[in-house]
């Protein structure tokens, strides 16, 4: 572990060792009882926590239709996402607008309070500390002893939508695997393409996603080109990000393959081509949950990072997964991810056989 973040980790598990002998203790194994008539749930900070997130808040809303769901942000990036939710009460950032944020969550007390986080977070456990609720649950981590109510203790590398799903039955509330399928608000879409989407709707092309959240997820734009040029006979569509439009644009170009399309303007316009699709290729990013709540199998280019699979891989959808040897995504090549992608489109079509 490089020496800044080994500092960190020492600085929040200094943090959560405080809190815990400052605070009022709290058991970890109580089960809730009396009324259920508001949540905060502690959102984590990126779109692809956000979109694994929604199952929850779907499943509560379904079980306690009058129940206020309010949503404590950590970036305007969750924050926005979830102002989009019809399901969700109210948003509120928790790092802007004190004073709001004072008079809107700190001055009342909730009935139940979740941590959606499995290890300590400074952020996450002062709001767990400051924000008042009859109710407190986390997950079990030494660093949370004492700090909740309730310890939901699931293995550690579970995947994160069934970890934020853990929640619903120690309020009574099922949940089986289709129930934690990640969904995403419904938008307006644009008319381009709602035109496009009707355009591809007989086709049922091949997805690339050649955007991801950080620089050693990408995968270079010539080894796209590759993979493309290695399957002539097959119609693709490529997905990305604004920041990756010059590239989109290209590769639309310089490939007959390829299916020229608009771009899209949030998660929720990308998952209706994605739903269009037979598979996706795509990096490790939140592309790879918009998959897995549209059921769209997925062949995904992955680090040597075992959790970044099992903990935030594709959920409940046919998938292949192709993996680094240099521990970044740009080490793969493209003669790896065609296999992967004809092993793929075997598998689905066996499955329909």
């Amino acid at each position: 572990m490089k020496p800044r973040k080994k500092k960190k980790r020492q600085l929040r598990q200094a943090f959560a060792r405080l809190l815990q002998r400052l605070a009022p203790p709290r058991s970890g194994v109580a089960e809730f009882s009396g009324p259920l008539r508001s949540v905060a749930i502690l959102a984590q900070e990126k779109l692809g926590d956000c979109v694994l997130l929604t199952p929850l808040v779907r499943n509560l809303r379904r079980a306690f239709p009058d129940l206020d769901i309010h949503i404590i942000a950590f970036s305007r990036a969750s924050a926005s996402f979830f102002r989009n939710d019809p399901e969700v009460t109210a948003v509120h950032l928790a790092k802007k607008q004190p004073r709001r944020y004072f008079r809107e969550v700190l001055a009342r007390e909730f009935d139940l309070l979740f941590n959606t986080k499995d290890h300590p977070s400074t952020h996450f456990l002062l709001q767990s500390a400051l924000i008042r609720a009859r109710f407190k649950v986390g997950h079990k981590n030494p660093f949370h002893e004492g700090l909740y109510d309730r310890l939901l203790d699931l293995e550690f590398h579970s995947h994160m939508a069934g970890k934020n799903c853990a929640l619903l039955p120690l309020l009574g509330v099922a949940a089986d695997t289709e129930a934690c399928r990640p969904s995403l608000p419904a938008m307006p879409l644009s008319q381009e393409l709602t035109a496009f989407l009707g355009k591809i709707e007989a086709d049922a092309p091949i997805g690339i996603n050649i955007s991801a959240g950080e620089p050693n997820r990408m995968w270079m734009e010539a080894k796209w080109q590759a993979l493309l040029e290695r399957f002539p006979g097959e119609r693709f569509v490529v997905l990305s990000g604004p920041e990756d439009m010059d590239a989109k644009r290209r590769l639309e170009q310089s490939c007959p393959n390829v299916i020229a399309s608009p771009s899209t303007r949030n998660l929720y316009e990308a998952s209706r081509i994605v739903a269009k699709l037979r598979l996706l290729v795509t990096p490790d990013t939140s592309m790879v949950h918009v998959a897995s709540s549209t059921g769209t199998p997925v062949a995904g280019l992955y680090r040597e990072a075992p959790q970044d699979i099992s903990r935030f891989g594709p959920y409940a959808i046919p998938f292949e997964i192709v993996i680094s040897p240099t521990g970044e995504v740009s080490g793969i090549e493209p003669d790896e991810v065609a296999s992967a992608l004809t092993r793929l489109t075997a598998r689905i079509i066996g499955k329909k056989a």
